[in-house]
């Protein structure tokens, strides 16, 4: 078994873990009930992991779970619309002028 994603977020790991098993990856959700022992233990040794169960199926996972996450936008950045080309702050995460998504 290899460890393939953690976050602060359970969201996210949900998310990370639905993607993996459409895609035929056996894995494992570790840790979501952790969250009672913060304080007792180290905050990042709480959040929850993804695991998958046989390691050849780590890089796979890994594409999936880039292409799967919301990429971060540093804040004030302001990004360009893929599809009119209207200049938009950072704060936009979809076109006002047509509606596409950043």
């Amino acid at each position: 078994m290899e460890r393939v994603y953690t976050s602060s977020d359970p969201v996210l790991a949900g998310l990370v873990l639905s993607v993996l098993e459409s895609a035929g990856i056996r894995c494992l959700l570790r840790n979501q009930y952790l969250a009672g022992a913060l304080g007792e233990l180290p905050v990042n040794e709480c959040w929850p992991q993804v695991w998958v169960v046989d390691e050849a199926d780590a890089p796979r996972a890994a594409r999936l779970i880039e292409a799967a996450l919301p990429r971060e936008v540093a804040a004030g950045e302001p990004w360009t619309c893929p599809t009119c080309a209207e200049r938009l702050e950072a704060q936009f995460a979809q076109c006002w002028r047509c509606g596409a998504l950043r």
